[in-house]
């Protein structure tokens, strides 16, 4: 019953940005970490950004730090992405996921993806 919706995809001009956002249902919000993943044709998966239940820390991958930000409203039960200075390395499927209490590489309930295209 958990549910984490993703919205915000699309195509952009490299240089610009977009906001994903991540919509949960079905969880006491705020006792979860959450984190947004990506994943590119031919690669890993990998954590670009996570931030904790409380919302105080946060952790980025040394790709995207300086450029995405993360950030949470635990009134709305969403999370966001920020996301600026896109490239084409950054054109991935863009998942959230959701963990109890503690970041992790590896969350127990996933969003099923939005995808972010970046041309030049």
């Amino acid at each position: 019953q958990v549910q984490l919706v993703e919205s915000g995809g699309g195509l952009v001009q490299a240089g610009g940005s977009l906001r994903l956002s991540c919509a949960a249902s079905g969880l006491t919000f705020t006792t979860f970490a959450v984190g947004w993943f990506r994943q590119a044709p031919g690669k890993l998966r990998e954590r670009i950004a996570g931030i904790s239940a409380s919302g105080t820390t946060t952790v980025y991958a040394r790709s995207v730090k300086g450029r995405f930000t993360i950030s949470r409203d635990n009134g709305k039960n969403t999370v966001y992405l920020q996301m600026a200075s896109l490239n084409s390395n950054d054109t991935a499927v863009y998942y959230c996921a959701a963990n109890e209490r503690v970041m992790t590489v590896t969350p127990k309930y996933w969003g099923q993806g939005t995808q972010v295209t970046v041309s030049s």
